[in-house]
């Protein structure tokens, strides 16, 4: 693939996960192992409340092809293929869900050093189509996404973004829900490693006139040990330790409480995840 400006989607990604990635409020366990024949294969088990669910998924990878099995306890089987550069700086990603086959869905991705489109059309008789642009740079991103519904003949979303990046930070502002919000974050990482890093975000929505400021940050405790903060202007506080309990096994704790309502139950999560 060319080194240009990224999907749509990668547009403040880097902010967004430093704020809400692996940040959980339920009981998580999944073990990983792989056959001789490099089928890699993961047991998942979740507990939320009282209730219990869990998958069994198989990946197996062989030239430009990847194929992922996933079921789960629901009896749902959803079975993605990928295939890179069947036409050169493209990938293409065909998805489906048994026994619900109206969730199927077909994207095909084209890379090229100053431009990036993605375009997803959903498997069913009168489909969803979405499409998104980028143009730039890896260092400068403009780009926009829209979704087309066929039944209808009405655009149901549409959204455009800007990104600046620098080797130690990002900078993003997005323009979405049909013009309703925009979104303005700022990563800088502290450490050549990028494992220690600050954001803040903010976010408007013009139809209530409701502004959400939220700031946060990581912190490498140690070679093994990340701590994880944020904090947003409604009082909201959410703290992550991960440790690397083994090499490639992580122990995530974490909880999420109202400082303005300290009398209501914190969230609280615990995953752990095991790899050969």
């Amino acid at each position: 693939m060319s080194k240009g400006p990224g999907l749509f989607s990668d547009i403040g990604k880097k902010a967004k996960d430093l704020l809400t990635k692996d940040y959980i409020s339920d009981q998580k366990l999944s073990i990983s192992t792989y056959t001789d024949t490099g089928v890699a294969l993961t047991s998942t088990a979740v507990k939320k409340g009282g209730l219990s669910t869990g998958d069994v998924a198989a990946q197996y990878k062989y030239k430009n092809t990847l194929i992922d099995v996933k079921v789960d306890t629901g009896s749902n089987i959803l079975t993605t293929l990928t295939l890179t550069d069947i036409v050169p700086s493209t990938k293409t990603i065909a998805s489906m869900k048994f026994p619900d086959y109206s969730t199927g869905k077909l994207e095909a991705q084209y890379f090229h050093h100053h431009a990036t489109v993605t375009t997803a059309v959903a498997l069913k008789q009168s489909p969803a189509v979405d499409l998104s642009i980028t143009l730039g740079t890896p260092t400068f991103a403009l780009g926009a996404e829209a979704a087309y519904e066929t039944a209808t003949g009405k655009l149901t979303k549409y959204t455009a973004g800007i990104s600046v990046t620098k080797p130690d930070s990002c900078a993003a502002i997005i323009l979405g829900d049909k013009g309703d919000t925009i979104k303005a974050s700022y990563i800088h990482h502290l450490d050549a490693l990028k494992r220690s890093a600050a954001v803040g975000e903010i976010t408007r929505r013009f139809s209530t006139n409701e502004n959400t400021f939220t700031v946060g940050g990581s912190y490498a405790v140690d070679n093994l040990t990340i701590l994880k903060l944020k904090l947003n202007n409604h009082g909201n506080l959410g703290a992550l330790l991960q440790h690397e309990v083994i090499p490639k096994s992580l122990l995530t704790i974490s909880s999420e409480f109202d400082t303005k309502a300290l009398d209501k139950t914190p969230r609280f999560g615990v995953a752990l995840a095991l790899k050969p």
